[in-house]
């Protein structure tokens, strides 16, 4: 048994309200430079709908995720290493997204508003980041926000394909729900088994999947590799970039930007443990619908004594254990069984998990009644067969079975919550038939509604000497900005590297634009 920790993000989508806060603090935070105009780390889409880029659940055209050969073996969907280097594929992907499936970014002549003639009324036109040129707005990376229900992009949404034909006319009426996505620092990364040089890979401390810019030679696989089509590519560094999960914030013990940021407060981080050796075996679970269980085996009980130990004695330090002990997305995910990762069929393991919305089905039954008396919930729930189906396709490869006991569960908490806060007698035997008790969902109510900022983000600290000498460390105190100028400071000779450009009297912005990527330091 090798056991890992893994920093594991959930979200709770009946929480999400679509301000888009989250997007706009990530893209200022990462991608506000040249060449990552069009990358969106974290986005949220409206679901039903095509998604960013378009259609990315289409792995029949994008080619993402592993598969299981005719051995029952895994293997990139994509094709295998002798396709992609003696079959040159490597020289020619053509499932790759196009910058038409996401969008030309463009910016506004902003200029025109103040030197236009007063006779003319001013008009602000929309101009491309890339080419310079004016252009007419085809399309944007929120383009078909709040718009699911409309027949043409509800047509598009691949899950909408595998619902029998039958209930697929009536889905509009339905639902709509919202879907914020980054990176899912997999267990099982895809674009890291894709990328031909190496240049990226799963960090062993806390399973961050990260990009070694100096490594990366721009072959691209890894963004057909990536089935959730969150590596990007930088037009101008020929670089491939990625959500980073905040590493940087991550390893001081805070949270991500977006989970920051959330207006809803519907993001939660925390550890889990897992046994890395059985990670190829759950992905080669031949049933797709069991994929989500098979996942759920690989996770450890971090209260375990015997698991204790040998984590100790694998080198995961106190600090990590105490946080898995006391983690949200443990509680959420495996002992409540109310969080699901995204399209496990991908077979890449996702760590970001969501909690399904509950609203859309509870409102359906408004008018019957069903809010006062518990006993009409479960079957309410059977008979709305369309959003369990398209939660299944969108969560657990279609399994419904988990998804219908997850809606039980949070149901069956609302109300009996509303009972003790309105001052309302409830039959707490009904608690039973949810896999509840009292307190059980008490403390389910307490984390999805009212936690706390340390009850949402437990996360342990980076221990870097751990795994750093004490003269990596002294030559890294200090370096914290360019300074051109200084020959013996610890930036300058930083790991025995001379910083690019520091005689050369250029400007600190040439030499940023040069040798600094997203914090990442090039040669």
């Amino acid at each position: 048994m090798k056991i890992k920790a893994q920093i594991s993000m959930t979200l709770n989508l009946d929480k999400c309200i679509g301000c888009h806060t989250c997007s706009v603090t990530c893209k200022n935070t990462w991608t506000n430079r040249p060449g990552a105009e069009y990358m969106w780390f974290n986005n949220v889409e409206t679901k039903p709908g095509v998604g960013y880029p378009n259609q990315w659940e289409d792995q029949d055209r994008y080619k993402g995720g592993w598969e299981l050969n005719k051995k029952g073996k895994l293997q990139l969907k994509a094709g295998n290493k002798i396709d992609k280097i003696f079959k040159g594929k490597i020289f020619y992907n053509n499932n790759m997204p196009e910058l038409n499936d996401y969008y030309e970014p463009w910016t506004y002549d902003y200029q025109t508003l103040f030197s236009e003639e007063k006779k003319h009324q001013p008009v602000a036109r929309a101009k491309s980041q890339i080419t310079g040129k004016y252009m007419d707005l085809k399309g944007g990376p929120n383009w078909d926000d709040d718009l699911a229900g409309s027949d043409k992009i509800l047509a598009n949404d691949p899950n909408i394909k595998k619902i029998e034909s039958d209930i697929q006319a009536n889905f509009e009426t339905a639902f709509m729900m919202y879907l914020p996505r980054l990176c899912e620092h997999c267990l099982n990364p895809a674009c890291v088994a894709s990328c031909p040089s190496g240049a990226m890979y799963k960090r062993e401390e806390d399973g961050i999947v990260l990009v070694n810019q100096e490594q990366c030679k721009g072959w691209r696989l890894c963004m057909t590799g990536c089935p959730y089509k969150k590596v990007y590519f930088n037009w101008k560094t020929n670089k491939a970039e990625k959500c980073t999960f905040c590493y940087p914030r991550i390893e001081e013990g805070l949270p991500t930007v977006c989970s920051e940021t959330c207006v809803g407060r519907i993001r939660y981080i925390g550890v889990l443990l897992y046994d890395a050796d059985r990670v190829e075996e759950a992905a080669s679970e031949p049933d797709e619908k069991k994929l989500y269980e098979r996942q759920l085996e690989l996770f450890l009980d971090p209260h375990d004594p015997e698991i204790i130990r040998l984590a100790k004695e694998q080198g995961i330090s106190d600090e990590m254990l105490a946080c898995a002990q006391n983690s949200p997305i443990y509680k959420m995910a495996v002992e409540e069984k109310i969080a699901f990762p995204l399209h496990p069929e991908y077979r890449t393991m996702p760590m970001v998990w969501y909690v399904p919305p509950l609203s859309p089905i509870m409102n359906y039954f408004e008018g019957k009644n069903s809010l006062q008396n518990p006993d009409m919930i479960f079957p309410g729930i059977d008979e709305m067969r369309i959003p369990v189906d398209y939660l299944a396709s969108l969560l657990t490869a279609g399994n419904t079975d988990v998804v219908k006991t997850a809606l039980y569960k949070l149901a069956m908490m609302r109300l009996y919550m509303r009972a003790v806060s309105s001052g309302k007698d409830f039959d707490t035997s009904k608690l039973a038939k949810a896999d509840l008790t009292s307190e059980t969902a008490t403390s389910l109510y307490r984390l999805l509604a009212i936690a706390k900022y340390e009850d949402r983000f437990v996360i342990p600290k980076s221990h870097k000497e751990a795994y750093k000498t004490q003269e990596d460390l002294q030559a890294e105190q200090g370096g914290l900005g360019y300074d051109d100028a200084c020959n013996g400071c610890s930036l300058a000779s930083l790991h025995g590297k001379t910083l690019v450009g520091a005689q050369s009297g250029k400007t600190t912005q040439e030499l940023y634009e040069e040798s600094f990527y997203g914090g990442i330091w090039r040669d």
